[in-house]
């Protein structure tokens, strides 16, 4: 079937209209049993133009990218781990893709996070289970035992490693978003120098920005217009499109994934860690005290070392966050003075 550029189009900004800063209260369950191959194209998302551009399937069957058992990681696993045939991941489903969202059934988890969930079981020799749960519910399920593991787009902090153990994966990265045919490159806080910038209300990017136009105001440079506020990303596209942003700053993640979807509309043109100026990294989430953590490190290094991690970040437009290896509680974001 021909997708126009007008359909393309409508059906990005139709995958768009999650709110950025959106949290679901739901908790469901979706088996990942071994796929069967795909029928042709079917799920194929709209959004990716014939003559350019990422095609990612949202059917709910997904053809997931596989990897292999690795003893070392097994050899790690703790007791409570070894003795069962699967593990319970927690992921979210409310963030634009492609981290984690809902197929085309509005019922199960797909996304980069629930295929890096995947390698992680592979690797470990178990059976993969998914559940859903918002952001606010995860870390009592991980501490009550109700999952074994959350990968859910997880920034590392100190505070966080009082609880929490974790297995890095990839790197924490805030990407500037612009229409296709702008000119801009944004490499340092300068270059954002009196350009109308959006931004969602209340997020770490947040933070960084107004930070950003403080220091360039102390040095005489021209505040940013705005900023503006935005809570439904397929505002920002429209926004971009039709000129009244010059960029906007989120999560690389979901704006590298736009850009690949559709390159004809919308590109990254620059890169910032999302722990500035610190660094900070993404990883999968288990309990302290549950010694999983070194077996779930095992399980991505495994993982990365035979090409299925990579062939994970390639299939959703995410390659320039990848790290070169699995560290078990990498250095965290300080915790806030108070």
């Amino acid at each position: 079937m021909t997708v126009t550029r007008r359909a393309a189009r409508n059906r990005l900004l139709a995958l768009a209209t999650v709110p950025l800063l959106a949290l679901t209260a739901a908790c469901s369950a979706a088996s990942t049993e071994r796929p069967e191959a795909a029928d042709g194209a079917a799920g194929l998302a709209e959004n990716a133009p014939e003559s350019a551009g990422l095609q990612v399937s949202t059917a709910p069957d997904q053809e997931r990218v596989r990897t292999t058992e690795s003893a070392e990681a097994v050899d790690l696993l703790p007791a409570e781990w070894a003795d069962k045939d699967e593990i319970t991941v927690a992921v979210s489903a409310s963030a634009s893709p492609p981290l984690a969202f809902l197929a085309d059934d509005d019922k199960t988890p797909i996304g980069h996070e629930t295929d890096i969930a995947q390698l992680v079981a592979d690797a470990l020799g178990k059976e993969l289970r998914l559940e859903v749960k918002a952001w606010a519910d995860w870390p009592l399920a991980l501490q009550s035992g109700d999952v074994d593991a959350v990968i859910s787009n997880i920034t590392v902090t100190e505070e966080r490693k009082e609880t929490i153990d974790f297995s890095s994966y990839r790197i924490d990265e805030l990407g500037w978003l612009t229409a296709a045919d702008s000119d801009l490159t944004i490499d340092s806080r300068e270059d954002i120098a009196g350009l109308t910038v959006g931004v969602g209300s209340g997020t770490n990017q947040e933070k960084i920005l107004l930070e950003w136009d403080r220091l360039n105001q102390a040095d005489g440079l021209e505040p940013v217009g705005g900023p503006d506020y935005y809570e439904q990303l397929s505002d920002v596209l429209l926004a971009l499109q039709s000129g009244r942003l010059d960029a906007y700053v989120g999560p690389n993640a979901s704006l590298a994934y736009q850009s690949a979807v559709s390159p004809d509309d919308f590109k990254v043109v620059g890169t910032l860690n999302g722990g500035w100026p610190d660094t900070a990294q993404i990883a999968v989430a288990t309990k302290k005290g549950a010694d999983a953590a070194e077996a779930v490190t095992a399980a991505l290094n495994h993982a990365i070392e035979d090409g299925s991690y990579q062939q994970v970040l390639d299939r959703w437009g995410l390659e320039s966050e990848a790290v070169e290896r699995s560290e078990t509680n990498p250095p965290g974001l300080p915790k806030t003075e108070e």
